[in-house]
């Protein structure tokens, strides 16, 4: 599997693809994730051939077949450092990046 993934539509394929499969390795049907996920059966189908997607379809869809973890590990913040650590609970408290005046 190539994993430079360049386009977005490539990604997205990927994740809902990987959805899919975690439906059917869990003997749902489209129908039980839709009932369970508060989602209609044509969302799931949808979401399942990367086509119109939105972000809380796969949060729901995640969330019921045991894989909410994974999309919280989304963006956490690199810390590899206590410099990182200091830096991260210092831009937490700021609301916008400054721009620097140009002369």
């Amino acid at each position: 599997m190539d994993l430079n993934l360049t386009r977005p539509d490539e990604l997205l394929r990927l994740l809902c693809g990987r959805l899919k499969n975690e439906r059917l390795a869990q003997q749902l049907t489209q129908a039980e994730l839709a009932l369970r996920a508060g989602l209609s059966v044509n969302t799931i189908s949808s979401v399942e051939g990367a086509r119109n997607v939105s972000f809380e379809s796969i949060i729901r869809m995640a969330m019921v077949l045991g894989r909410s973890g994974e999309i919280e590990g989304l963006f956490k913040p690199k810390l590899e450092s206590l410099h990182d650590l200091e830096r991260y609970e210092e831009s937490r408290s700021r609301q916008r990046i400054r721009k620097e005046k140009r002369r």
